[in-house]
Parts: C-alpha cells; sequence; structure tokens
C-alpha cells in the first residue's frame, strides 16, 4: 500500500493520492494556520474507524443475509496530551442500522469488526479505547 502527497498551497492544505488515483484533501483548521480545504489528519483517523468498521459490519451482515436499508456511523474521538501530541485517547462510535435485520446479528457484526476484523481500529487500538454501540431501528442494542 502506498500513498503520495503533493502540497497545494503556501500553507497546510495537500493532496494525498493512493495507488488507483483516488485523491484526498488534507488541511489544518485556519487557528492553526490552515485553509480549512479538507479534514484534518486526526480526522481522517476517526473517518477511516468508520469506513473499516462499516465495510465489515455490512460485508458480515450481507453474508448472514439481513437485508439493510439505511446504514450510518457517527464517531467521536477524546483527545490526552503526551508529550507535545495528541493521541486519540478514547474512540465512540454509534451505528444506526434500519432494515429487515436481527438483534443479535446487528450486535455480533460489530463486535466482530472491533475485535477480530477492522484493522484501523486494531491500529489505534494500543493508545485508543473503542467503545461502541448499535441503534437498530431507533432501539439502542449494545453498548461497550
Amino acid at each position: 500500500m502506498k500513498i503520495t502527497l503533493d502540497r497545494v498551497n503556501e500553507n497546510f492544505h495537500f493532496q494525498l493520492k493512493n495507488e488507483r488515483g483516488h485523491i484526498v484533501n488534507v488541511d489544518a483548521r485556519p487557528d492553526f494556520g490552515g485553509n480549512d480545504m479538507g479534514p484534518s489528519p486526526m480526522e481522517l483517523v476517526l473517518m477511516g474507524v468508520a469506513g473499516c468498521s462499516g465495510i465489515d459490519m455490512i460485508s458480515i451482515l450481507k453474508k448472514q443475509r439481513q437485508e439493510i436499508t439505511s446504514f450510518k456511523a457517527e464517531v467521536e474521538g477524546e483527545r490526552v496530551q503526551v508529550g507535545e501530541a495528541k493521541p486519540f485517547k478514547d474512540i465512540h462510535v454509534v451505528f444506526s442500522l434500519e432494515g429487515n435485520i436481527k438483534e443479535d446479528k446487528a450486535a455480533k457484526a460489530a463486535q466482530l469488526s472491533f475485535e477480530k476484523y477492522c484493522s484501523v481500529s486494531k491500529t489505534v487500538e494500543p493508545t485508543a479505547t473503542i467503545h461502541y454501540k448499535v441503534v437498530l431501528n431507533g432501539v439502542e442494542l449494545a453498548k461497550i
């Protein structure tokens, strides 16, 4: 896996490209001297957790022939000062699913994602605790 980065302006706006040609803009907030032309690198980490676990969960549920009509995730990260850096200490994920999905299968899909499959969460796991809950058709199922 390889990513290339090109600086776009005189501040912190970068374009990152993967080997398949997909481009993501990254920037810093204006209060840090950026132009807010894209998410920050730390926001990309949270996006990675959401995307990775989302792929896992949908894959698991599709294999179990569950009918998903809507899938959303909301991810929040709490950071802590460690020397000059501010890594994530806690990451909170809320999955909201709708459809003809069995409760136990939705909860198990989330558990499997975080405990076994999601490479992004496994990458941040040494420094951040991931907490998650599943809301199925408006009803909270699991909070871990």
